[in-house]
């Protein structure tokens, strides 16, 4: 079993910065594919990033292209999701999870964190 935690969200003004952060409960972690989603009040939950368990390669929903980076830090066992020029469109509880494949599809990964909140204001 793999348990992930997120942490880092928050509030911050539209224009803003924030560095999300998943750690998780295993090492075995580091065989895992990484993916950050995201769910607004009364909106379906989506992806965001992925990222391979190796690190080389990346994938990011169109609207956040250019303002978000995922990356990993295997010897902290670790991944994270800088985002840059956050829009109040980015408000929503951001999830983190682990799965066997980089994907962009939510039931792909079969571990999930229990979300962290980000608010931004207008």
């Amino acid at each position: 079993q793999v348990q992930l935690v997120e942490s880092g969200g928050g509030l911050v003004q539209a224009g803003g910065s924030l560095r999300l952060s998943c750690a998780a409960s295993k090492r075995t972690l580091n065989t895992y594919a990484m993916g950050w989603f995201r769910q607004a009040p009364g909106k379906e939950r989506e992806f965001v990033a992925a990222i391979t368990w190796t690190g080389g390669n990346t994938a990011y929903r169109d609207s956040v292209k250019g303002r978000f980076t995922i990356s990993r830090d295997s010897a902290k066992n670790t991944v994270y999701l800088q985002m840059n020029s956050l829009k109040p469109e980015d408000t929503a509880v951001y999830y983190c999870a682990a799965g066997r494949i980089m994907s962009i599809r939510a039931d792909e990964y079969a571990y999930w964190g229990q979300g962290t909140q980000v608010t931004v204001s207008s």
